[in-house]
């Protein structure tokens, strides 16, 4: 399983570092990862069903998860960054985000728990892939794990470009292709802050 595995690798690798999903201009230069691996959302799906040692790492703040749902079949809930209730940024209109320095130390706890070894296959989400599931997956490659994915497409998808619904997040995405979602988080995955 592993041999086949490789090759898949190697295969989705080679379609996806020229493909679609990573041309898509303003965030393309935020998708870049050190290993370079890369999945859309119905990719990494189908690479959980081929492989039962893949891991879904979701990185998104709770709040999001709250409101927008959240993959069933995420193994470790881990966010990038946090909005700091503290800290409202007038100019942007919205919370500011703060960098979870605990995030190694609990992506770390996590793997460990689950026994994942360092060739595992390792899949990392964000949003829409683009600012937050690159550098998670490049901090657990310096972990020392060496088949960690990004995925280009995160939970929420791309923006609708035309029409009334302009800017709303309906296309691709893990929600928006029909994968298995639900606003229910599994109490064993969702994160809690370090005490």
């Amino acid at each position: 399983m592993k041999m086949t595995h490789l090759l898949a690798s190697s295969l989705l690798t080679a379609t996806l570092v020229a493909g679609p999903a990573l041309a898509e201009g303003d965030a393309a230069a935020y998708r870049e990862t050190q290993l370079g691996l890369y999945l859309t959302a119905s990719e990494a799906y189908e690479l959980m069903q081929e492989n039962a040692q893949a891991v879904l790492i979701d990185v998104r703040d709770p709040v999001e998860v709250k409101f927008t749902g959240f993959a069933e079949p995420t193994d470790i809930h881990v966010p990038w960054v946090l909005a700091d209730r503290d800290n409202f940024d007038e100019e942007a209109g919205t919370w500011s985000m703060v960098r979870n320095t605990d995030f190694e130390a609990q992506v770390r706890a996590e793997l460990e728990a689950l026994d994942v070894a360092e060739d595992d296959p390792i899949i990392v989400m964000c949003r829409s892939g683009s600012t937050r599931s690159a550098p998670s997956a490049d901090v657990i490659t310096e972990m020392g794990f060496s088949d960690v994915y990004s995925v280009t497409d995160g939970f929420e998808g791309s923006k609708l470009e035309k029409g009334d619904s302009q800017g709303v997040r309906a296309v691709n995405g893990w929600r928006n292709s029909g994968l298995p979602w639900s606003y229910e988080i599994a109490p064993d995955v969702a994160w809690r802050p370090a005490e």
